[in-house]
């Protein structure tokens, strides 16, 4: 355990001295700024407003960048590693493989997940400052949904990283998983599924495998809970899990969905050839 805590201490030590974390803060904390002033908590839109607004904007916005900035800078995690010849000293020195894996990807969590809350923070502090009601339901559950989404992009950087041989191959699959999941974002695929005469409930269930899917449709199951934007769709959704139950399966289905990708990315690694 304690070789774990001092991976994940380098780890975040490493992180903060990087020049992509200091663009992945300004980008977040900058979003928010710009949101703040743009007005935009003077505006409404399907009876939200003030910090309402501001939040479903933001998670909307953080839906299409974090993915790819996670994925990106964590597959250059063990792919970098091994073309770096990091693992000859590894293995010279009294660390287990597995806490050198699983501390870096704590470490590589705490950097990834603290910039986009503290924006989120930040403007509910700001908030509070000015007045403006703070909405703190929606605040916690879109905090959940983005610890979430972290920890399923991270399982998958690191299980892309553990596979590729080099910074090159890791970074090009991981752009292609990201391109994939974005193209089949509001349910594309039930179109051509539908038109195969596939059972709705069939292609709504292989549409919902889409962590994306998953977090942009809980995001808007908050201010449109019968989901009337996703057309016909909402109904099968709405059968199969309900309000309540959906909201819970968008914050379970990608946690395990990631653990289960940095466990598999864990074992290959164990069994691979390190150097």
């Amino acid at each position: 355990m304690k070789q774990l805590w001092l991976t994940a201490k380098l780890d975040i030590g490493e992180s903060l001295r990087a020049r992509w974390f200091h663009i992945y803060t300004l980008v977040f904390g900058g979003i928010v700024a710009l949101l703040f002033l743009f007005g935009l908590t003077e505006s409404r839109v399907l009876g939200f407003i003030g910090l309402s607004r501001l939040l479903v904007t933001y998670i909307q916005l953080t839906m299409a960048i974090l993915p790819i900035f996670v994925l990106i800078t964590t597959v250059r995690s063990v792919a970098g590693d091994r073309e770096a010849g990091v693992f000859e000293y590894l293995l010279s020195l009294p660390v287990s493989l597995g806490a050198w894996f699983w501390g870096k990807i704590l470490g590589r969590y705490v950097v990834i997940f603290a910039p986009v809350f503290a924006a989120m923070l930040g403007a509910v502090l700001w908030a509070l400052v000015v007045g403006i009601e703070v909405p703190w339901g929606m605040f916690g559950y879109y905090t959940a949904l983005l610890a979430a989404m972290a920890a399923c992009f991270l399982g998958i950087g690191m299980l892309i990283s553990a596979v590729a041989r080099g910074t090159d191959v890791a970074q090009g699959a991981a752009f292609f998983v990201w391109l994939t999941l974005l193209l089949f974002l509001d349910l594309i695929l039930l179109g051509v599924m539908i038109q195969g005469r596939v059972a709705p409930e069939v292609a709504v269930t292989i549409a919902l495998a889409n962590p994306l899917q998953v977090f942009r449709t809980a995001a808007l199951a908050l201010f449109d809970p019968q989901l009337i934007v996703l057309g016909p769709s909402a109904y099968v959704i709405l059968d199969l899990f309900g309000v309540t139950g959906f909201k819970i399966f968008a914050l379970v289905y990608p946690a395990v969905l990631g653990l289960v990708a940095a466990t598999l990315g864990y074992h290959l690694f164990r069994r691979g050839d390190l150097p």
